[in-house]
């Protein structure tokens, strides 16, 4: 372990509505994770102080871990009613870091500026992305918007801060110095606070920072960092995203009610070694993200990980050998706010394609509408269960294609094709998202994290995202991953060892051919040898899913061909050999089809092959399936 001496860690996440707190210990040689509570978070009014939510939640910790270790001497909050803070590890007592994330409030809300949408706008849109930003608005030189529309948007969006982008090094001023006008006239006010300036980071052409800081220098809280696309054929978003987390805690969260009184506790508390380490508290969908890069680069794997919400589908992967990260948010896609939204963009016949029974289209948008405002509710009845699953792989399918399409190589690079490639299409922004390459998908969010059945995971995870080859499938138990993800800061390997044993549920592995082929060939011969000493063997026709149980923490060596003209990974028709990863549901052959996979049209064999293939992974009782 990178840091032994950190053997009790308290972690918080103060959530826009609940304040969840979890309790890591180094237990018998490994980090483990072993108390949670949680309570309401106290942003708001009446309480306005983010920190008597936080107080609550430890207290609860206090409580649990008392009656877990049957030690009434165990406490996290000192008793002191004027100061009440997490107090340093000594004995029983404190504990030895502690460490926060948040979205309460809102978040971290940013617009951005480019010169080109699809340049500079869509670069600075990762940097505040992979920050843990919600993007509001990206604003450009080519957005075809009038110049008063542009200024007018500014000032009623009032976000947390802009990020300006613009231009490579040594390259033109114009554009960007006129976008810098633009917001001067704007003269945009700050969301939180009304005693400071807006905080504007410039990452733009290094060239045009003079005439930036004679045009807002005394207008804004101007920052100046590297520029976040130096080249056409470069990306540096380091330094950008670093200066948005530098600013969302020096300015967005002192004016948040309690959060200048949480950053003294983390300042306090956190000991690193000899010394005391100030850790920041990060934005939630930053810590997440932070993770997934973590488990990227020490597995050295590629991973989707999703958290499906309310009101927002956010969207985080790490693909090709340089671990590029990316991050969307799919602002208009969620299982209650927003749910009203998927049955817009996706239509009506694309949920209903997933449903396995008859049902009158009245009803279903009778209980999408009542789920709408009355976001807190749970399906009581078993029909309305499958319905919301059907339209939560709407919306992750909604959610997977934005985020495919955002990320992308660089677009604007002028690429060496030879005669070979001469009449493709131009390959130049083509999204680097493999399934093919792909290792693993998490998800997290109520609909998959709390599902009836891990099977029904499985199940919404594998119809949503397609995915392709062989690839593992996991959820976050209790939406542990944005505490993992500021805690990968100080110690990477606790956060791993608690990722992989506490927070991630091992659902199994998929196993997928992709191309196509005729109805009626066999698209998988299967030989698996399973942990107990038996042996699976199948020549699998197109159209079929099996189900093969194989224990978490297991594996099981398969060999597998692909059909005529199908593709596992190695090429068409070419035979792998592969160690299968078991899990709570097992190993899933699915032989439907990929590039295309289409279900049948006519409604009646609908019907039969969704009943066929619930059945066969036991996704819904018996009776639901008849």
């Amino acid at each position: 372990m990178s840091n032994p001496r950190l053997t009790r860690i308290i972690a918080t996440d103060c959530g826009s509505t609940t304040t969840k707190a979890i309790l890591i210990e180094y237990v018998d040689g490994e980090y483990r994770q072993t108390v949670r509570g949680e309570a309401p978070t106290t942003v708001e009014a009446p309480l306005n102080d983010v920190t008597r939510g936080v107080i609550n939640s430890v207290q609860e910790l206090e409580e649990l871990a008392r009656l877990k270790y049957n030690n009434p001497n165990i406490k996290f909050i000192s008793d002191d009613k004027e100061s009440q803070i997490i107090i340093p590890r000594n004995g029983d007592i404190g504990a030895d870091a502690y460490v926060s994330t948040s979205s309460a409030g809102g978040g971290l809300q940013m617009m951005v500026t480019g010169v080109v949408a699809s340049m500079t706008g869509e670069s600075a849109e990762r940097a505040a992305l992979g920050a843990g930003a919600i993007v509001m608005d990206v604003i450009a030189s080519n957005d075809k918007r009038m110049n008063h529309e542009k200024i007018e948007r500014i000032r009623e969006l009032r976000p947390d801060m802009i990020l300006m982008a613009g231009g490579i090094d040594g390259g033109t001023t114009k554009h960007v110095v006129e976008m810098a006008e633009l917001i001067g006239a704007a003269d945009p006010k700050p969301r939180l606070g009304s005693e400071y300036k807006l905080p504007i980071i410039y990452a733009g052409n290094v060239n045009a920072t003079e005439e930036i800081n004679k045009t807002l220098g005394d207008k804004v809280g101007l920052i100046m960092t590297d520029n976040l696309r130096p080249t056409l054929e470069r990306e540096n978003l380091g330094p950008a995203r670093d200066k948005i987390h530098d600013i969302f805690m020096e300015h967005v969260m002192q004016q948040a009610p309690g959060y200048n009184k949480l950053m003294e506790w983390t300042r306090a508390i956190a000991k690193v070694g000899d010394n005391i380490q100030t850790i920041p508290i990060m934005p939630t969908p930053a810590a997440v993200g932070n993770i997934m890069q973590t488990i990227a680069k020490l597995g050295n794997i590629e991973v989707v990980g999703v958290d499906i919400g309310g009101a927002t589908t956010d969207i985080f992967s790490v693909f090709t050998e340089d671990f590029v990260f990316n991050r969307t948010v799919s602002a208009n896609l969620g299982m209650s706010y927003s749910i009203s939204n998927v049955l817009f963009e996706a239509k009506l016949d694309k949920i209903l394609r997933w449903v396995p029974f008859e049902i009158n289209e009245s009803e279903l948008r009778n209980m999408i509408k009542n789920k709408m405002i009355r976001p807190t509710t749970i399906p009581a009845l078993l029909e309305e269960l499958v319905l919301e699953q059907a339209i939560a792989k709407e919306a992750l399918r909604l959610a997977f294609v934005q985020h495919k399409s955002f990320a992308v190589s660089l677009k604007g690079v002028q690429q060496v094709r030879d005669i070979s490639t001469a009449f493709d299409q131009q390959t130049s922004g083509n999204t680097i998202v493999n399934l093919m390459t792909l290792d693993l998908i998490v998800g997290s969010g109520g609909v998959l994290s709390h599902a009836p059945r891990r099977q029904q995971s499985v199940m919404m995870i594998i119809d949503a995202f397609l995915p392709e080859g062989v690839t593992r499938l996991a959820v976050d138990s209790i939406f542990m991953m944005p505490h993992l993800g500021v805690l990968a800061e100080i110690n990477p390997d606790a956060a791993t060892e608690v990722f992989n044993k506490d927070c991630m549920i091992v659902l199994g592995t998929c196993v997928a051919p992709v191309g196509k082929t005729k109805q009626d060939s066999i698209a998988l011969h299967a030989q698996i040898e399973l942990p107990d000493g038996s042996t699976y063997k199948e020549d699998i026709p197109f159209g079929e899913m099996r189900l093969i149980p194989c224990e978490l923490g297991k594996t099981a060596k398969a060999i597998l061909r692909p059909g005529k003209g199908l593709d596992l990974g190695a090429g068409k028709n070419q035979e792998i050999t592969k160690e299968l990863s078991g899990g709570i549901v097992g190993i899933v052959l699915d032989t439907r089809g990929r590039q295309p996979f289409v279900l049948p049209e006519a409604n009646e064999t609908r019907i039969k092959s969704l009943k066929k293939w619930m059945k066969v992974l036991n996704v819904y009782p018996e009776e639901i399936l008849k």
